[in-house]
This record gives structure tokens, sequence and C-alpha cells, in this order.
């Protein structure tokens, strides 16, 4: 395996993450955003599935700084609920962009199936200047709870 191979992040669609999380037990979802977007926007729930969500966030609230600390303290989250880098880790955002980053750092730590949720949690801005009217996790009608 070269090493462009081996940090390849795969776009996937909110939808089929939902399938591949439900068909796979081992999968894990961890959301990046901030504290302040799980408070006031909701998380995903994956209840329905006996599990949770893994929220470590990609970006400090307020000054929008990566954290430095982010690979370490996500390695110690999937350790702690025995993940494996050769499990399916999904990353999910508001619409794709810093989960796709987060991906990437974590494939270059050595996690083998890294996948962007593309869609993210609220996907892209509308024509109205809204979201979670076109695409991503809400307005495909998937689980999700008020923080």
């Amino acid at each position: 395996m070269d090493k462009t191979e081996a940090h390849r992040v795969e776009d996937v669609p909110v939808l089929e993450t939902w399938e591949r999380l439900k068909g796979d037990p081992k999968a894990v979802l961890v959301d990046v955003r901030t504290r302040a977007e799980w408070a006031f926007v909701g998380v995903p729930d994956l209840t329905g599935i006996g599990r949770d969500v893994l929220l470590v966030e990609w970006q400090t609230f307020p000054d929008s700084r990566i954290a430095p600390d982010f690979a370490d303290r996500l390695e110690a989250a999937l350790a702690a609920r025995g993940a494996e880098k050769s499990d399916e880790i999904f990353f999910i955002c508001r619409s794709g962009g810093r989960s796709r980053m987060a991906a990437e750092v974590m494939a270059a730590a050595g996690y083998r199936h890294c996948r962007n949720v593309a869609e993210g949690f609220e996907g892209p801005i509308d024509g109205d200047r809204h979201r979670s009217q076109i695409a991503g996790w809400k307005f495909a009608g998937l689980d999700w709870v008020q923080g």
C-alpha cells in the first residue's frame, strides 16, 4: 500500500453512513463540531442502534483554533471504547469540511478506514441562506437530539 492510499478518506453520504453504522457494530461516528454546536444545534442520535456518538472538538470555541491535542484526545476516546485502527470511523461536522480535515489527520495517524460524512449534520446553505433544507443528517430525517 502506498502512502497516498494509506491516507485516503472516502466521502460517504449521510444515508449510507447510517446504513454502514447499523450494519457494523464496530463502526464509530465522531462528531467534531464545537460544544456550542452540540448544545444549540443538536447531535446525531445512535441510541436506536445501541450506541452513542463520540464528541471530540476539532476546533476550540469561541476562537476557532484547531485543537492541538485533537488526535491524542480522539485516540484515547477510541481506545477507551475498544476501537481498533482497522475499524471504520465516520467523521461528521456541520457540512463536511472540518470532518474531512479531522479524518485526514486520523488516517495519517494510522486509522485505515476513516470516512467523511460528506453532507454533514446540517448540509450546505440553500438559496435562502438556511441549512438543513437540501442535505445533511437532519434533512435526511435521521435521528438526532438537542444537546
